[in-house]
């Protein structure tokens, strides 16, 4: 019956919006398990029993987390504009491609990734193993999630073909549609994974002029303001670092990305160069460690389950550290940056270091927000809070511990629905384990003067314009509510094919107003292509400013119940198509989205 459904909506991925959402739910429901539903506020809650219960500390993490190797070349070889006959679905050319390669970022290094099924990834001991969705890049036939991570430098330009493997008559929840997204990447439009450039043999989505097998997304690596700063490829103040893609494939991104279709994109320059002897001298190489944190349920056999129906969405119980349940990590007596994500798709965390006694906390140190270093270091942490898409980095001090210390990374915050988490309590979930080696401990070039000053400048900021600048700008109103059991924005939901009424110009800068209506729901406010600086967040007339490590840039806005949030955004270099949404993955497919459309 699946199989009869999926095919059956297969011609609908050309149509305008709306037709697809509706055939995809028909699908979906034919083989939807039973729920149990209680009622609060007169909309649905799901009840699920608790997963079954899981072996911790048995799965062990590799030591290093190793970068996906550039190719030589890629067959067919790369085009400005879409080779279909060869296979690319229909997108449309690269944009200034001419212009910047390779003249400003050179020649592109050349990546493959494939979206394939893995038919039995073992999340944990106790549980069976399952198919997944996830990536092959380093080695023919292995297929993992997250998928391989890539490292790239400013300047020097990439284009990473994302080829798509998945199963068209696959069983479960899912939709084997692809379209991938550089989570906070100044990147051309065609290259950014809109949510309807979705494709798959003989199915593309309605932005695409045809379907196809796989896309190559061209990534110039060039700071925003290019335009403005040539000299330097862009305004260095603009540096991003830890970066991840994902599937935006639209109406089932959430589960699409549950099921494993996500990755890590670290990007370096002459200041956070990868390389603890030079630069900023953080550490690098294998203590450069990305740990990306997901929220799953499973059923009483041990086996992922996801309801794509309920606009509410389904919370994770389990806590998945890089593909495991409760893995372990054995590091050395010296300093590691770990990358922390929260890959969601629903679940906020607050990170605490703790000792297997339960009750002592170690401090650490906050270097990065949102894949931005900080403009300074932020010195013995106890905590850092996450919600949906949102990244810290970290560098924890394992020199202080004697060989053989156990301590976990531990999330205390509560939270037993999907709407919002309640409050932070002791002594947590353990999430992973970090099991210190014997000496002696590796050299370590990272700077030690990075953990103790708090005068240490990791990034400069661009000024932020005078009160009265930032009063002449233009300034536009966004609502996120729910109407018909649905998420939108402004009394919308998401159409992919209609341009926004009032563009946005090339260059323009514009405070955005964000404003929750509902009572009852936190929205982690994802806007694609630029970054923004937070002005002030208004709750029951009471105005405040961020703190401290939210006060640079970001890209993700954790908008409170009742907020009003002014951010101030400006938008260079490419034009063309992108997206605003809720990084509450299940409030994005329901329809809490809306198209951006930058014009010259």
């Amino acid at each position: 019956m699946r199989k009869e459904l999926q095919q059956s909506r297969e011609p609908v991925a050309s149509r305008p919006d709306g037709s697809r959402r509706t055939l995809l739910k028909a699908s979906i429901a034919a083989t939807a398990a039973p729920l149990v539903l209680t009622s609060r506020n007169t909309e649905a809650q799901v009840v699920l029993p608790p997963s079954r219960a899981t072996t911790p500390w048995v799965d062990v993490l590799p030591a290093a987390d190793t970068p996906l190797t550039a190719l030589a070349s890629l067959t067919p070889a790369p085009t400005v504009a879409a080779n279909t006959a060869g296979g690319e679905c229909g997108r449309a050319a690269h944009q200034r491609y001419a212009e910047l390669v390779p003249a400003v970022v050179g020649t592109p290094k050349l990546y493959q990734l494939t979206a394939k099924e893995n038919p039995a990834w073992v999340f944990n001991a106790n549980y069976p193993p399952q198919p997944i969705w996830g990536y092959e890049g380093h080695t023919p036939g292995v297929v993992t999630t997250p998928g391989p991570t890539i490292h790239a430098r400013y300047g020097e330009s990439v284009i990473v073909r994302i080829s798509n493997d998945l199963p068209a008559g696959h069983n479960g929840f899912g939709s084997p549609e692809i379209s991938t997204h550089l989570h906070n990447m100044h990147t051309p439009s065609e290259s950014d994974g809109y949510a309807s450039d979705f494709y798959r043999l003989g199915v593309g989505g309605a932005t695409l002029t045809q379907g196809g097998t796989f896309n190559d997304h061209f990534y110039p690596n060039i700071y925003a303001g290019y335009d403005e700063f040539p000299a330097t490829k862009g305004d260095p103040r603009e540096a991003l670092g830890s970066l991840f893609y994902h599937d935006h494939t639209e109406g089932v991104t959430a589960p699409n990305v549950l099921k494993g279709l996500f990755g890590r994109y670290a990007i370096f320059d002459d200041l956070d160069t990868g390389d603890e002897t030079t630069g900023l001298r953080l550490p690098s190489g294998a203590y450069d460690y990305p740990l990306s944190f997901s929220d799953k349920r499973f059923d009483a056999a041990g086996n992922l389950v996801f309801d794509e129906l309920n606009p509410e969405g389904v919370l994770g119980d389990k806590v998945v550290v890089n593909g495991k349940i409760e893995p372990v990590l054995n590091v050395q007596r010296r300093r590691y940056r770990f990358r922390l994500l929260n890959a969601g798709p629903t679940r906020f965390y607050e990170f605490y270091l703790q000792h297997q006694n339960r009750t002592t906390l170690y401090t650490y140190t906050h270097i990065a927000n949102d894949g931005n270093l900080l403009p300074r270091a932020l010195i013995n942490q106890f905590r850092v809070r996450l919600a949906p898409a949102e990244r810290a980095d970290i560098i924890i001090d394992f020199s202080r511990f004697a060989p053989g210390t156990q301590v976990f990374l531990v999330n205390q915050l509560v939270q037993i629905e999907t709407r919002q988490p309640t409050v932070a309590q002791a002594p947590g979930t353990q999430l992973i384990k970090f099991i210190v080696g014997n000496n002696p401990p590796p050299p370590d070039g990272s700077d030690p003067a990075l953990m103790t000053s708090t005068q240490k400048i990791l990034r400069p900021l661009r000024d932020l314009p005078t009160p009265a600048e930032i009063a002449a700008l233009p300034v536009r109103r966004w609502l996120f509510a729910r109407n018909s059991g649905n998420w939108n924005i402004n009394g919308q939901f998401f159409n992919a094919t209609a341009p926004m009424p009032n563009p946005i110009r090339k260059g323009a800068a514009e405070v955005w107003e964000f404003v929750n209506v509902d009572n009852g729901w936190q929205h982690p406010i994802h806007v694609h292509f630029e970054e923004g600086r937070i002005l002030s967040r208004t709750t029951n007339g009471v105005t405040t400013l961020p703190p401290v490590h939210e006060q640079g840039r970001k890209d993700v806005f954790i908008l409170g119940p009742l907020m009003t949030m002014r951010v101030l955004f400006r938008f260079r270099d490419f034009t063309g198509k992108y997206l605003m949404h809720c990084h509450n993955l299940t409030h994005e497919d329901h329809a809490m989205m809306t198209r951006l459309d930058i014009v010259p």
